[in-house]
C-alpha cells in the first residue's frame, strides 16, 4: 500500500495513535532478552508456520467444492493450529529476524518469511476472503494482526523484506479495507477476552494506520475508540478473568485509550476507568492484580489464561507509559505487569502445542514492548 502525505490535522492523531510506530533498520534489542532468548521463540514458530495439522479450520462451506484442506484454502497462512496463530507467527519471524539480524535462526526465519510471502499465494489468500460468505472472516483480531505483519516488513530496512512486503501487500489492503468497512456499522464495542475484543485489535491496527499513514482508518479508529470508550467508568476489573480469557476486558481498553490521550487527559480518565489502582505502591505491590492461574495447560482453552497474563505484563506496561512520569500508580502497574512477565514466559516452553503454536507472539510482543517502544 502506497504511502500517503497525512494533512496536518491528521498528522496529531496519527501520532496519537501511534504507541509503537515502524521505524527503518532493526529494533533496540530489550533489555535482559538477547539472541539467545530468543530463539526458543523462534523456534516455536519456525516448528509450526508450515505444519498444517493438526488444524482449526474457520471455514464457511456454500457448496461440495469448498472442501479442501487448509494449505488449499490459506496458502499461505495454514500453519500453526489456525489462521489467526499462522499470521501472528510469521509476525514473530519478522521481529526476531529484524532484532537480531546476525542470530543462528534468522537465516531460517527469512527463509520461512520467503516461502509464504510470494504473490501467489498471497493472492490466493486474497481470493478465500474476498469470497462471498466471508465477510466477517477473522474480524477483527486475525485481520489486525496482519496488519501488523505488514507494518513489520515496512519498518524493516532489508531488501527481502520489501519484497515480502509489496507480495502481502494485496491481503494488507483488504484486510484495512475490511475494517474500514465494518467500524461504521459496528454500534456497540466487543468487550470479552477472546479473539472478537474490539479494544485489543483496535489497538493493533491504529499503530498500523500511523506507520502506514492510512488516513481513512486512523480517523474511524480514533472515532470509534472515543465513541465506545471515552465515557467508561468503574470497569470491573474484580470480575476478570474470565475461564478462558486470554485478553483483558479491562486492561485492553485502557491500553487503547492511552494511545488517543495525553498523559494529563489519561490520568484522570483512568482515575475513573480503573479507581482501584493503587497510588501507594510500596503498599499495592502486584497483589492488586492476582496472576492468573492454568489448572491444565494442554487444554486449548484453559491455556488462553497463560496468554492473558503475557498479554496483561504489556497492557500494564503500556498504561504506565501513557501516565506522566510523576504518577504515583506507575508503581503497582510496574509491579503487577513484573508479576504477569514473569509467570507468562514461565509457561512459554513448547510443551504442549495447544499454547506453543501461538504464545511465542504474545511473548515477543511484550518483550520487544512492540506496543510501546
Amino acid at each position: 500500500m502506497p504511502k500517503r502525505t497525512v494533512p496536518a490535522a491528521l498528522l496529531v492523531l496519527l501520532v496519537l495513535l501511534a504507541a509503537a510506530p515502524a521505524t527503518a533498520g532493526s529494533p533496540s534489542p530489550p533489555a535482559a532478552f538477547d539472541a539467545a532468548s530468543a530463539e526458543r521463540f523462534a523456534e516455536l514458530a519456525l516448528s509450526c508456520v508450515h505444519q498444517e495439522y493438526p488444524n482449526k479450520v474457520s471455514h464457511t462451506l456454500a457448496s461440495d467444492a469448498d472442501v479442501a484442506p487448509p494449505r488449499v484454502l490459506y496458502p499461505a497462512f495454514y500453519g500453526c493450529y489456525d489462521w489467526h496463530s499462522s499470521v501472528h507467527g510469521h509476525w514473530l519471524l519478522a521481529r526476531l529476524a529484524r532484532t537480531y539480524p546476525g542470530a543462528p535462526f534468522a537465516a531460517r526465519a527469512r527463509a520461512a518469511l520467503g516461502e509464504s510471502l510470494t504473490a501467489e499465494k498471497i493472492a490466493g489468500e486474497v481470493a478465500y476472503l474476498e469470497a462471498d460468505g466471508r465477510v466477517s472472516f477473522e474480524r477483527p483480531y486475525g485481520l489486525a494482526w496482519l496488519l501488523q505483519l505488514a507494518a513489520e516488513l515496512r519498518g524493516w530496512d532489508d531488501s527481502a523484506a520489501r519484497r515480502w512486503a509489496a507480495a502481502l501487500a494485496p491481503l494488507e489492503a483488504a484486510a484495512a479495507g475490511r475494517l474500514a468497512d465494518w467500524l461504521p456499522k459496528l454500534d456497540y464495542p466487543i468487550r470479552i477476552g477472546e479473539h472478537a475484543q474490539t479494544a485489543f485489535a483496535f489497538g493493533l491496527a491504529g499503530d498500523w494506520a500511523a506507520s502506514a499513514g492510512d488516513e481513512r482508518l486512523a480517523a474511524l479508529l480514533a472515532e470509534r475508540s472515543r465513541h465506545y470508550y471515552l465515557g467508561d467508568r468503574d470497569c470491573p476489573l474484580a470480575y476478570e478473568p474470565g475461564g478462558q480469557d486470554f485478553l483483558s476486558p479491562c486492561l485492553a481498553e485502557a491500553d487503547l485509550m492511552r494511545r488517543l490521550l495525553d498523559p494529563p487527559r489519561f490520568a484522570a480518565w483512568l482515575g475513573a476507568f480503573l479507581p482501584g489502582v493503587p497510588f501507594d505502591g510500596a503498599a499495592g505491590g502486584a497483589h492488586w492484580l492476582p496472576v492468573a492461574v492454568v489448572s491444565d495447560p494442554s487444554d486449548p482453552k484453559l491455556a488462553h489464561l497463560d496468554g492473558l497474563n503475557l498479554s496483561r505484563a504489556w497492557m500494564l506496561e503500556g498504561i504506565a507509559a501513557g501516565l506522566p512520569a510523576e504518577d504515583p500508580r506507575r508503581a503497582a502497574l510496574a509491579a503487577a505487569a513484573a508479576a504477569h512477565r514473569e509467570a507468562g514466559l514461565a509457561a512459554v516452553t513448547g510443551e504442549h502445542y495447544e499454547g506453543g503454536h501461538w504464545l511465542g507472539s504474545f511473548a515477543v510482543y511484550l518483550v520487544t514492548r512492540r506496543g510501546i517502544e
